[in-house]
């Protein structure tokens, strides 16, 4: 089954030049496209698209705004922030706002198609300027109650990349299972994201740099 895409940029040049290159894969279905982020909440709305791809600086909605409402409107949707934007707060708040990804808009084609498919299965992408930058830059909480021992298991799964579906087959659970346990994970870690719950872990000392070193997907 093709992954759909929504594309949201505010410059038309960039939208076009996404929709081209993306549709040589077989396996991805641009759906639609949006040029601000009002746009963008309403298309996926509308779509349902597996993955946005979304700009972060445009008008009437920036890109943090629109990721927290698609987030909260369409759990299913997962969104990728691509943008050229490193140093701002920016960067911080699409995670926050539930970004399962964090790509600069200099990946290469392949590179940006290899990590929709991933962020499609559920797989945290960030690029690796943007992992440092996010490592440095986002302040845990101390989480108000204990993981338990299987939600840690969980997490550090999370924390290798793993998709949902794999974690299920490495535990030998149901997917509904694991969903439940990542549901678990955020809100005891008070975070809306699987990306952030974990460099929340990181922080916390839960899971370790190494089995977090897929928040770097070039290690």
């Amino acid at each position: 089954m093709d992954i759909r895409v929504l594309i949201a940029d505010d410059h038309s040049v960039v939208r076009e030049g996404l929709r081209v290159f993306l549709q040589r894969d077989p396996e991805l279905a641009v759906v639609g496209a949006a040029a601000d982020g009002a746009e963008a909440v309403e298309l996926a709305r509308q779509l349902r698209p597996d993955v946005v791809l979304m700009d972060l600086l445009m008008p009437v909605m920036d890109g943090v705004a629109a990721t927290a409402a698609i987030r909260n409107a369409l759990p299913e949707t997962e969104v990728v922030a691509l943008t050229s934007v490193l140093e701002s707060a920016a960067v911080v708040g699409a995670v926050k706002a539930g970004a399962i990804g964090y790509l600069l808009k200099d990946t290469q084609a392949a590179e940006l198609r290899r990590m929709i498919k991933a962020a499609a299965a559920g797989q945290f992408q960030l690029s690796p300027q943007a992992s440092a930058y996010l490592m440095r830059a986002v302040r845990a909480p101390a989480p108000p109650e204990p993981l338990t021992e299987r939600e840690t298991e969980v997490l550090r799964l999370l924390a290798q990349g793993q998709s949902n579906k794999d974690i299920a087959r490495h535990l030998q659970i149901v997917e509904d299972t694991v969903k439940t346990h990542v549901k678990h994970i955020l809100a005891k870690l008070g975070v809306q994201s699987r990306t952030q719950a974990v460099l929340c872990a990181m922080r916390l000392g839960l899971v370790s740099d190494e089995q977090g070193k897929q928040l770097n997907p070039r290690h």
